[in-house]
């Protein structure tokens, strides 16, 4: 037989473009349509559907960027329809390709009820299934003209991404606004010829399957009329059942469906927007699940849900009837789906316990998978976390990005820090807003690295991001991939269903130890620097916040501000959403997020110091109040009283320049250009920096990555660097030196100090920033010889290697730490702690000259300089804090950590403080002291064991104890809790290397 395959696949394509997909809708009517523009931010429904429209054309243009318009649409349905499907095609200008990104609407009736979201892909209202004719149609959209920021030529620097820089320039042409006849019969022949279509492009060109379906499909098309396709469509379908019932082969791939449409909950659009986005989404499935029986949809984030409840309290009510049914599924049980490199140790652990919880109070729902699809890379203490909040199982899906080496499992147990291991899949299909095309179906079968022992992936099915979720087009054409030869079957089911039945097909799975880092997006660790300092502080104040009000009130009576907490804590969690935290969001985000976090400062000062006023009482004495899980000056881990200072530090001219500081323990040369050319360990007779080298060095390099401005750091901007070395001025300044440099349009002023007795350089650095595509470091090259080194992570820490033996390591050229980074030889070691900063990079030379010794540098990234999202990203004045710690071991290392981050406050009163709980093993670290969540009074501990090793301890309660009980986070009883021994007030410990432990006391 002659090859004529490659004309029967063009003949196909031409027809369904210009005659078929046409033919779906054969006859229309115009609707009159009128508008009226809100002037300012969104209103509420109920003044938008009174509101008084003004006529508009059918290609006018419309809405201002970030604005709102009402459009009212009206028509009759004529009397000819009658007995004929009719809907209503609404499009506001939409571009097909841009789901997600463009303008939206939702379609209200006149009393207000939602019907279902406008998108790109999802422009049709259905007005009757039949309709009787003469039907009177009146609909209402609240039509958001979200301006397009990543457009077809991507990452070009916009005023777009804020309002107060937008302009008012109408965004959109308002296009198609008509009631149309919907022919079905046509539409469903349109779906098949999709579906074999292509699939048949999917199948090996010599498969006797392939030439079947194009035989078919030939047939089929033989038997189209083109000028009577609705007449003639009946008949082309019957001619495609053989091929459509063919069943799979038993060893197919097995794809279970997942309703989704993953939204960002904020990105290229403000928070406000993300709220509507939402009542769009769930209009949309909740619809949707009413017209298809097997279908079934599940959400992530908890907040979100929570933005329905509060703000569209009509579709909640939709939502919970389909919560009840089983087929509206809460997922993830995270409160948002946040970063998880840069929040801490209690951020972390709080996602889940809000999240968890929200759904357990709301649905009694409990939630045993975490669903980060979109998370920018995942840090190695967050298994043990999923497992302490009572889950069990991890889907994501970005490490698919990764540049440089592809990861090898889709189904394997990944192991955390402390030796958690947490069943994760990670869907071959690589996206997860799969549509059921046949190239998406066909590469997760293909792509399964897991063939041979397992066959079941998950596909995330849906337009994400405002793009409207799951399509009837999507259902239609998962119902044909049910059993369908030479395709892998799909089903809808929830993340549970299909976590149980791949858990169960594959119980020993490959095991993966560490961190899954992504070998992309690396610069988000420090992109949008005051985001990154404000989730730090908001950390922080939150746990003196919860430390001072629980000892306040165990002490005192002090009234704990449990619904004041509960909001503040929701709040930081928000903004640990993986666009927000990570910098990567437009400009409006983030100025929003200053604002935020300095309302949040402000209340939680309040706070603290309201506590800590009660607990000093009235006196002149000047207490110090100590908020770190070490004790420090003389004052008691959680206690206060009056600081002890030892020692002096002295301040001396150095020959050749500069200044030497030494105070007994550390002695520190700056030379004339503000570089410390020594930092002498007294007591080991140790130097700190390499030979020939300078500490507190800033480099800067050029920054232009290839894409994602934001997000991305590619590894030739280490190609070009500037040392700034020149030195404006230097000069004393009480227990130190000031530096001041100019480079570019920007200025540094660095205050180098060495405090009596303290084993640590603290470097205060402000740098007001005035660069573009830049990146600035802070460098320490250190006489460290080390093939890895420690960077903190949640509740412990993590060991990277310092070298690139293989294309793993190298990719780890930028990472991620939280408040420390320590290397070590056997006896010696160097921390290098940071108040606010993430991003580092760690390298190691061999020096070819003198004692041929190692050199390890440690860079801190401070600063970098994007265009897009925000064109003006982190212009302006910041402040940095870091201390270099020679002669650190790893406890010293996480001491200072906790100490930079929270320094002493100062109260006078008549009384010092003992604290609420003590520890007598510095590995033993408290992370949170609070009361318990539920009101009773209970004091909740939290501790992890933080050196790396095993522990005994013992942790005294500073008030009458009634009953200890090891928790979960959400502070509900373990069944299978660590054997607890307690006496009085005391309880005894035993702890593996980074383990985590819950403790809840009942006050006698």
């Amino acid at each position: 037989m002659h090859d004529d395959r490659s004309l029967v696949e063009a003949r196909l394509k031409r027809v369904l473009d210009e005659r078929l997909r046409p033919a779906v809708y054969p006859e229309s009517v115009p609707l009159d349509v009128a508008v009226w523009h809100a002037p300012d931010e969104p209103v509420p429904v109920a003044e938008g559907l009174a509101a008084e429209p003004e006529p508009i054309a059918v290609g006018a243009r419309w809405g201002a960027p970030w604005g709102t318009s009402w459009f009212r649409v009206t028509g009759t349905v004529p009397e000819e329809w009658a007995g004929k499907t009719v809907e209503a095609l609404l499009d506001l200008g939409f571009d097909e390709n841009m789901p997600g990104f463009q303008c939206e609407g939702l379609v209200y009736r006149p009393d207000g009820t939602p019907v279902k979201g406008l998108n790109p892909r999802n422009q049709w209202v259905r007005i009757g299934a039949p309709v009787e004719g003469g039907e009177e149609v009146r609909l209402h959209i609240e039509a958001a003209s979200n301006p397009v920021i990543l457009d077809y030529h991507p990452f070009l620097p916009t005023q777009l991404g804020d309002k107060e820089t937008a302009g008012s320039e109408p965004q959109y042409r308002l296009a198609r606004m008509d009631l149309a006849v919907l022919d079905e019969t046509v539409w469903q022949l349109v779906i098949d010829l999709e579906v074999l279509g292509e699939l048949m492009a999917e199948l090996p060109v010599e498969s006797t399957r392939r030439w079947e379906i194009l035989r078919a499909v030939e047939k089929a098309l033989d038997a189209l009329d083109l000028q009577d396709v609705g007449g003639t469509a009946a008949q082309a379908r019957v001619r495609l059942e053989t091929v459509l019932s063919e069943p799979a082969v038993p060893s197919a791939h097995r794809i279970s469906a997942v309703g989704h449409a993953h939204i960002d909950s904020a990105w290229l659009w403000p928070l406000r927007e993300t709220v509507r986005k939402v009542a769009r989404t769930t209009s949309n499935m909740t619809a949707l699940l009413d017209d298809e029986s097997e279908f079934v949809f599940a959400m992530s984030q908890a907040q979100q849900w929570a933005w329905v409840r509060d703000h569209r309290p009509e579709v909640w009510a939709r939502v919970k009837k389909a919560v009840a049914d089983g087929r509206f599924v809460p997922a993830g049980g995270m409160w948002v789906e946040s970063d998880t490199n840069m929040p801490g140790s209690e951020a972390m652990a709080r996602q889940f316990v809000h999240g968890k919880r929200f759904f357990l109070d709301e649905f009694g729902i409990e939630n045993e998978e975490a669903w980060l699809p979109d998370t920018f890379g995942f840090a190695a203490g967050l298994p043990q976390i999923i497992k302490a909040a009572g889950s069990k199982w991890l889907l994501t899906q970005k490490i698919s990005w990764s540049q440089t080496n592809k990861f090898p499992h889709h189904t394997f147990r990944w192991e955390g820090i402390d030796g958690t291991r947490i069943f994760t899949h990670f869907p071959p299909v690589d996206t997860y807003n799969c549509s059921m095309k046949g190239s998406e179906i066909a590469h997760a079968a293909r792509n399964f690295k897991d063939k041979g022992v397992a066959r079941h992936s998950l596909a995330p099915t849906g337009w994400g991001d405002g793009g409207g979720g799951t399509t009837r087009e999507m259902i239609a054409k998962a119902a044909r991939l049910r059993d369908l030869e030479g395709s892998a079957t799909v089903a809808w089911e929830t993340p549970s269903e299909f976590f149980t039945k791949a858990e169960a097909e594959y119980p020993e799975p490959p095991v993966w130890v560490g961190e899954l880092y992504l070998e992309l997006h690396r610069a988000t660790l420090t992109s949008q620097a005051r985001t990154k300092q404000g989730n730090r502080r908001s950390e922080h104040l939150l746990r003196e916040a919860e430390l001072w009000a629980a000892t306040a009130a165990v002490r005192t009576g002090f009234p704990y501000p449990y619904e004041e907490l509960d909001r503040i804590w929701k709040t930081v969690l928000l903004h640990q959403f993986h666009d927000i935290l990570p910098g990567s969001s437009i400009a409006w985000v983030h100025r929003e997020a200053r604002r935020t976090y300095e309302r949040l400062a402000d209340e939680l000062n309040g706070i603290i110091d309201a506590a800590q006023r009660a607990l000093a009482g009235e006196g002149t004495r000047e207490l110090l109040f100590n908020s770190a899980p070490h004790g420090r000056g003389g004052v008691a881990a959680g206690g206060a009283a009056i600081a002890v200072v030892e020692g002096r530090t002295t301040l001396t001219e150095r020959p050749g320049g500069g200044h030497v500081l030494d105070n007994g323990v550390l002695r520190v040369e700056v030379d004339a250009r503000g570089l410390v050319v020594s930092a002498y360990d007294i007591e080991a007779d140790r130097e700190t920096i390499a030979p020939g080298q300078e500490g507190n060095l800033l480099q800067l390099h050029p920054d232009f990555p290839n894409m994602w401005d934001a997000w991305d750091v590619d590894e030739f901007y280490r190609n070009t660097v500037t040392d700034l070395t020149d030195v404006d001025e230097i000069a004393p300044e009480g227990h130190g030196v000031r530096i001041t440099r100019t480079f570019g349009a920007s200025r540094v002023s660095q205050l180098l100090s060495l405090a009596p007795g303290e084993r640590r350089l603290l470097v205060d650095t402000e740098v007001d920033w005035h660069e573009t595509e830049k990146f600035l470091k802070l460098a320490f090259p250190l006489d460290v010889h080390a093939e890895r080194y420690a960077s903190e992570t949640q509740f412990g820490h993590f060991h990277r290697p310092t070298h690139t033996n293989t294309s793993w390591e190298a990719a780890k050229f930028e990472a991620c730490n939280h408040r420390f980074v320590h290397l070590e030889e056997p006896g010696w070691g160097v921390a290098i702690v940071n108040d606010s900063t993430y991003g580092h990079d760690v390298t190691r030379t061999v020096r070819t000259d003198g004692d041929r010794g190692t050199t390890t540098t440690v860079r801190a990234s401070l600063l970098r300089a994007p265009r897009f999202p925000d064109p003006e990203t982190d212009q302006g004045v910041h402040q940095f804090r870091h201390a270099l710690v020679p002669g650190a071991g790893i406890g010293d290392a996480v001491r200072e950590g906790w100490r930079i981050n929270l320094p002493e406050r100062s109260v006078r009163g008549s009384q010092e403080v003992a604290p609420l709980v003590t520890v007598d093993q510095d590995a033993v670290v408290v992370t949170a002291v609070k009361l318990a969540d539920d009101g009773s009074g209970d004091v909740v501990v939290r501790l992890h064991e933080a050196h790396g090793g095993r522990a005994r301890a013992t942790l005294t309660a500073g008030f009458e104890v009634a009953g200890v009980t090891a928790t979960d986070l959400l502070e509900r009883p373990l069944t299978d809790a660590p054997s607890l021994r307690w006496e009085g007030n005391e309880v005894s410990l035993r702890l593996r290397p980074f383990e985590l432990v819950t403790l809840r006391f009942t006050r006698a």
